[in-house]
Formats: structure tokens, sequence, C-alpha cells
């Protein structure tokens, strides 16, 4: 068999990524599952932005209780994707691939005009979070996006909220910190999402 220089430099990254995968000092050989697993990846890639470009995503709302009144205050945004073959796609799995695409961003605008017509549409003034990845806040177009999906679906400001972890906070705290001003500036709610660890001690 002919030696075939290119298709060994994949081989060699697959096995490279998956020692990289496994933690330092591990050395692995390439094996076919390997590039079955990358070919599986980079059709999700491929399918999953034109699930967003033909919005074939569903948007799932879990309720959450007012404690004083018992009552739904919000519904949170949830994203769901059900491949036409391969079936459902957990979040897990499609939104860092969203993430490593540059797809996050549309997939954000979908969630916000989304989540803003369908809240409009609910009786009362029960409000709807969307989470915003930390990706999103390295442009400049959130503000813009939440403008336009309020503006679309006429809903009011206040019913909107929008959720931040501590990921994209930290990142670049001077960016994250101006457009968190510009967001509530437009009246909408921002929610700060932190990340508890707890210490373990053997005994």
């Amino acid at each position: 068999r002919d030696f075939d220089l290119p298709q060994m430099m994949i081989k060699s990254d697959l096995a490279l990524y998956e020692s990289k995968a496994r933690g330092k000092g591990i050395s692995t050989l390439f094996a076919d599952a390997m590039d079955e697993r990358y070919q599986k990846r980079q059709r999700l890639k491929n399918d999953l932005k034109k699930a967003i470009k033909d919005r074939k995503l569903n948007v799932f709302y879990q309720p959450i209780i007012s404690a004083d009144t018992m009552q739904i205050a919000t519904c949170e945004a949830l994203c769901r994707w059900d491949h036409p073959e391969l079936g459902p796609i957990s979040p897990a799995i499609f939104i860092p691939l969203a993430e490593e695409t540059g797809a996050i961003t549309d997939l954000t605008r979908f969630m916000l005009e989304q989540a803003c017509e369908d809240c409009q549409s609910w009786e009362g003034n029960v409000s709807v979070a969307v989470n915003l990845s930390a990706v999103d806040f390295r442009g400049s177009q959130i503000s813009e996006m939440v403008r336009v999906a309020l503006a679309r679906s006429k809903l009011s400001p206040g019913r909107l909220e929008v959720e931040v972890t501590e990921g994209a906070i930290l990142e670049d705290q001077y960016i994250a910190s101006s457009m968190l001003t510009e967001l509530k500036k437009s009246g909408i709610r921002i929610a700060l999402i932190f990340t508890i660890c707890r210490s373990t001690r053997s005994r």
C-alpha cells in the first residue's frame, strides 16, 4: 500500500487528541474508532449549523416557582436538538460544538427570539430566562440581539432575564462588565450563575 502522508498526519493528530483527553504522560496508538468518532463529530457540526439556520431546534421551558406566591414566576428556556437520523442529541454535546464552530452566536439569537416570542403569548407577568454563553461575550452583538428580539416580539424588557455564567465574567471582566451594564440599562434582568466547589478531606 502506498504511503499516504496526509492520512498519516490526520491519524497522528487523532491519536494525539485522544492522549490529551486521557491525561498527562499518556501515549495512544491510532484506532479506527477514533476516525469514526471524528467523522461523526464533523457531521454533527455541519448538521447543527443547518438545524440552527433552518430553525429546526426545539425550545422547552423549565418553570421556576416563586417561594412567596408558590406560582410560576419565570420559565428557563432550554434548547433541545432532535436529529432526524441520530435522534436526540444532548446539549452537553451540541452546545460545545456550537461554541467550537462559532455557531453559538446564531444559536443564542435563535433562543432569544423564540423565547421572547413565546413569552409574549403567556398570560400574566411570567418572565423568561435565556442562558448566554461565555463565547457570546467575546463579540459585541449581544445587546443588539436582545434589542431585536424584544422589538420583534414586543415583549416588555422586564420580562426577559439573561443568565450569565461565571466563565463569561472571569474570561474578560472589563468587556463583561460593559456588556452587563448596557444590558441592564435596557431594562432586562440579569442573573449571575456561579459554581460552588466544595473541598473534601480524607479522614
